[in-house]
C-alpha cells in the first residue's frame, strides 16, 4: 500500500494542479470583454472546441498507445465527450441570459454538489465530513461572491427580464451537471488504467470535434479584428488547453468531487480581475465571499490528506490496483 506521507503529498500536488488550472479559467471572463461583439455560443465553441482538439493532437501518441484501454471504455469517452460539448455552450449562453453573477453562481458553484451527487450514484462513494465542510464554504463563498458583483454592477446596467433569467438558470444547472460529468468521466478513465493526457486528449479531442459544427455556424464575428483573433486564441490556448492539461494532472490525484470543488476558486480570480483590470466595484459582502473561498480552499488542502485519514477502495477499484494505476501515471504524465 501507498504510505500515508506519499498519499498526501500526491493529493496535494493534485490539488495545486487543478487550483492553477482555475486561475487561469478565472481570467475568461476579462478576456472575454475584449471581444463584445463575438457572441456566447461562438466564444464556447472557439475556446473548449479549438482547447480541445489541440489536447488529442498534442496526446495523440498516447492516445493511440492507449487505444485498446478506451475503446473498452467507449461507453465514458462518450459521456464526456459530450458533456464536454455541452458545457461551454450552456456556461456561457448562462452567463449571457441571467448575468454573470447568476450565471457564474449556478455554473460553477453548483458544480460540486452536482460532482457528489454522480459520485454517489455512479461508485457509491461516501463524502468525507472534510468535504462536506469545505464544499458548505465554498458555495456559501460563491453565492456571497456573486451577490457582491450583482450589488457593484453599474446602477445604470440592464436589466435581465425574468423568462431570460429563469432560462439562464436552467442552463447553468446544465453546466453545472455537464461539468461534474466530464470530470467524471475523466477521472474514471484515469483510475481504470487510462494515463491522464491520454484520457483528457480524447474526451476533449471528441467534445472538440461536436463542437466543430457551432463554430462554424457562429464563429464569423472571431475573424472580424486582430483583437476578436486575439481573444480567440487566447482563449483556446491559455485556459482551455493548458488550463485542462493542469486539470487532467490534478484529476489523476483527487477524486473528480474534489477537483469541482477546488475549482471554486476561479469566479474568485474572475471578481478580482474584474475590479484591477475592468474596473468593477466589489462591495464588502464579496471580499468575505472570496475569503470564505479561500478558507474552503484551505480546508480542502490541509496536509492531512483530502480524502480522509482511511483511504478505501472506490471506483470499483482495489487498493493495489490503484497503486498501480497511480504509479503508471506519475512514469507517464509527471507534474509540471
Amino acid at each position: 500500500m501507498t504510505a500515508p506521507g506519499r498519499g498526501a503529498r500526491s493529493a496535494g500536488a493534485g490539488s495545486l494542479c487543478v487550483l492553477a488550472a482555475s486561475v487561469l479559467w478565472g481570467t475568461t471572463g476579462t478576456a472575454a470583454t475584449f471581444a463584445p461583439a463575438v457572441g456566447p455560443l461562438a466564444i464556447g465553441a472557439v475556446a473548449m472546441g479549438l482547447g480541445g482538439l489541440l489536447q488529442a493532437l498534442v496526446a495523440a501518441p498516447r492516445i493511440a498507445r492507449q487505444a485498446p484501454r478506451l475503446r473498452a471504455r467507449r461507453g465514458t469517452v462518450t459521456l464526456g465527450s459530450v458533456a464536454v460539448a455541452a458545457y461551454p455552450l450552456a456556461f456561457y449562453s448562462s452567463m449571457h441570459l441571467a448575468g454573470v453573477a447568476v450565471g457564474t453562481v449556478v455554473s460553477i458553484g453548483m458544480a460540486p454538489l452536482a460532482s457528489a451527487v454522480v459520485e454517489r450514484v455512479m461508485d457509491r462513494r461516501r463524502l468525507t465530513r472534510r468535504w462536506k465542510l469545505g464544499a458548505a464554504l465554498g458555495v456559501l463563498g460563491t453565492l456571497m461572491l456573486c451577490a457582491g458583483q450583482a450589488a457593484g454592477a453599474p446602477g445604470g446596467a440592464e436589466r435581465v427580464s425574468t423568462a431570460a433569467t429563469v432560462l439562464g438558470v436552467g442552463l447553468g444547472l446544465i453546466a453545472a451537471t455537464t461539468y461534474a460529468l466530464y470530470s467524471w468521466a475523466a477521472h474514471r478513465l484515469i483510475t481504470q488504467g487510462v494515463t491522464s493526457r491520454a484520457a483528457m486528449g480524447a474526451v476533449f479531442g471528441v467534445g472538440g470535434l461536436l463542437l466543430v459544427p457551432v463554430l462554424l455556424v457562429t464563429g464569423a464575428p472571431l475573424l472580424d479584428s486582430g483583437s476578436n483573433v486575439a481573444v480567440g486564441a487566447y482563449m483556446a490556448l491559455v485556459p482551455m488547453f493548458a488550463g485542462y492539461v493542469l486539470f487532467g494532472w490534478g484529476l489523476a490525484h483527487v477524486p473528480a468531487s474534489t477537483a469541482t470543488t477546488l475549482s471554486l476558486l476561479e469566479p474568485a480570480v474572475a471578481a478580482v480581475l474584474a475590479v484591477l483590470v475592468i474596473g468593477e466595484r466589489l462591495p464588502a459582502v464579496g471580499w468575505v465571499g472570496i475569503a470564505l473561498v479561500l478558507a474552503c480552499l484551505a480546508v480542502l488542502t490541509a496536509p492531512a490528506g483530502i480524502s480522509g485519514r482511511r483511504r478505501r477502495p472506490r471506483d470499483g477499484v482495489t487498493m493495489p490496483q490503484r497503486t498501480a494505476v497511480e504509479h503508471t501515471v506519475a512514469q507517464s504524465d509527471p507534474a509540471p
